[in-house]
This record gives C-alpha cells, sequence and structure tokens, in this order.
C-alpha cells in the first residue's frame, strides 16, 4: 500500500473498485508501464470475492466458485493454483454428468483477489465522494479529502452506483451509452453464515443448487475446505432477496434456515446475515466493456464489471483485461 495522499500527484489511470475486473486491469496496465492506484471503499480487495470469519468458523460468503471458458483465463486459474490460492473443487454433482470444473479460492476466495493485488498500489477503505473533469485530467474526491489527479478513469463498481457517481458529478455520457446502462438490472441476494452444532447431511462436494423455493444454493465450507468447524453458507433466491432485503435481517434469516434444516439436518448455533444489493447481473451488456467518453468531450473513462461480460467470475476478470486494452489506445 502506498500511503500517499495523492493530493499532489498526476497518474495514468485511476481505478475505482478493487473487485476481480479493477484488479484485472490494472494487472494489465502495470505491465505495459502505466501508472496505476485502485482505490476501494472495502477493508480489503475482492469486491463480491468475499469471505467472513464468525468465531472459531469460516465463509465463502459471496461467489463460492470459478469456471473458465476463455484460454486466458484458464491461463490464469492454472498460474492460481501454481501460487496455492486455488484448486478445483468439483465438476459435477453425484449422479449428474460431468460439467465444467469448479475451482474454489484457497483458503477461501478472497485469496484469488488478495494474489492479483500483489504488487499494485490498492487502497482500501477509501470511499469515492465525487469525479469531475476538465478537457485532459480528471479529478477524483476521496472521502478522505485527499483528490487524485489522473488522465484516465476506469469505474468497476455496480452500475446502479456508477449511474449515481455520474450523476453527481453531472458527467453526461452519449445517449446510445446511457440507454447501455439503463438496460443493465441486478439480482439482489441475502447470504446466511450459519454455525452448526454438527457436520451438515449435505453430500460431497458440499454444494446444494435449488431452482425453486426461498433458497437458492447452501455450501457445506468445512467440506469444502473453508472451515475449521462445522458452517454452511445459505444464499437465497433472488425472489426471496428481493422481498426481505430491507426486512430485519435476523427475521429473515431465520427464515432461510428453516427452510434449510432438511438438507442440512444439524442444528443452527449462531448466525449472521449479509445483504449483497447488487449480487448478480440479470440484463447485461453485449460488449465486455463500455468506453463512456465516446461521442464527449471527456477524458477517457472506462466503465467495466461483470455487467459486461457475463455474471461469472470469469466475466468479471475478461471485462477489466478488455477495459486495460481499451485504454491504452488513448494513454
Amino acid at each position: 500500500m502506498n500511503d500517499d495522499s495523492g493530493s499532489k500527484q498526476i497518474i495514468d489511470v485511476l481505478i475505482i473498485g478493487a473487485g476481480l475486473a479493477g484488479l484485472a486491469a490494472a494487472s494489465d496496465l502495470k505491465s505495459q508501464g502505466r501508472n496505476v492506484i485502485v482505490v476501494d471503499k472495502g477493508r480489503g480487495p475482492g469486491g463480491r470475492l468475499a469471505s467472513r470469519h464468525i468465531a472459531n468458523a469460516s465463509f465463502d460468503n459471496g461467489a463460492q466458485f470459478m469456471t473458465t471458458r476463455h484460454p486466458r483465463f484458464l491461463s490464469q486459474v492454472q498460474q492460481w493454483i501454481e501460487a496455492g490460492v486455488a484448486e478445483k473443487w468439483y465438476s459435477s454433482f453425484p449422479g449428474h454428468p460431468n460439467s465444467h470444473a469448479r475451482y474454489r479460492g484457497v483458503p477461501t476466495m478472497t485469496a484469488i483477489a488478495k494474489n492479483l493485488a500483489v504488487g499494485l498500489d490498492v487502497r482500501c477503505s477509501n470511499q469515492v465522494t465525487s469525479i469531475s473533469s476538465d478537457e485532459s485530467f480528471w479529478f477524483t474526491l476521496l472521502e478522505n479529502g485527499d483528490t487524485i489527479k489522473s488522465r484516465a478513469l476506469i469505474v468497476t463498481s455496480p452500475v446502479p452506483q456508477t449511474k449515481t457517481l455520474l450523476a453527481a458529478g453531472n458527467i453526461q455520457l452519449s445517449s446510445h451509452n446511457k440507454q447501455r446502462l439503463d438496460h443493465i438490472t441486478y439480482e439482489s441476494c441475502l447470504s446466511v453464515m450459519a454455525i452448526l452444532d454438527m457436520p451438515s447431511a449435505l453430500t460431497p462436494p458440499g454444494a446444494l443448487m435449488l431452482n425453486e423455493g426461498p433458497i437458492a444454493w447452501i455450501t457445506d465450507n468445512q467440506q469444502k475446505g473453508v472451515s475449521a468447524i462445522p458452517s454452511v453458507t445459505i444464499h437465497a433466491s433472488g425472489d426471496f432477496s428481493s422481498r426481505y432485503f430491507n426486512e430485519d435481517s435476523n427475521a429473515s434469516g431465520g427464515l432461510l434456515i428453516k427452510a434449510a434444516k432438511p438438507f442440512i439436518k444439524a442444528e443452527v448455533k449462531e448466525f449472521q446475515v449479509h445483504g449483497w444489493r447488487y449480487s448478480k447481473p440479470v440484463n447485461i451488456d453485449t460488449k465486455p466493456c463500455m468506453i463512456a467518453n465516446e461521442d464527449t468531450d471527456l477524458p477517457p473513462i472506462i466503465l467495466a464489471g461483470d455487467a459486461f461480460d457475463g455474471p461469472r467470475v470469469e466475466g468479471a476478470v475478461l471485462s477489466g483485461w478488455a477495459a486495460a486494452e481499451a485504454l491504452l489506445c488513448y494513454i
């Protein structure tokens, strides 16, 4: 980490968001000799690659795994495996034909983001409050009062948050790009992290996907190799999450635990609930990133994230790489 406030510094690129899209873009740009800073309001890198510890239990409470389709991303996953921060979890459920291999982070999904952040200037616990520009530079004001001046911006926050940031700075995009952003929608997700009094009844590999009812997914974190003691992560369905997102979290968590009981059998000793307001893009953009300064007088600004290349870990990384490639045409 770099403790320099950045208030007097001019850099090539500021990236807002230290999820995988932002980190992937930063890595590519740094490899091409660009001076890059990544800022994020969270306490650490990863975005929805999130883990949490409760007492002696550990949880993956955001993205549960990643699959590989694109050759470059497959190569990247192999690098993570060789670095010891990823491994194959499973390829199919018992009785089902093999499908795409699912890879998990080691010890948790967050390890993948931490590995990608090595060597980068990532400044967490730094929330962006506003952005503005002149003809040549972007000026990004942080909550701590610092301003970072950059030749270009990459914004990887969820699109509704990005739209709010742009509107607050009166940043006008082309009508076509506005329509593209308006098309993107998200599904929310309530995530329950529960400590059990005994191992769950889930069969190996410790994952269960449900197509109806209030639950979409259950993970046995102990079977997965994440937790030293019995614990499960329960992801609510989109319909349930939408209905209960702003309700009392203990009450909604209790409903999900009750619905999960026939599958896990064990009793819940303690639980916490986390709400992912922008969990998964439902309507995505058809391109891997958006060159948002097109048909404007703005300095270069690229929007990226899994809403532009598919609601998967792989999609976020591919979008970040595409954003870096697009930006290299400008700086």
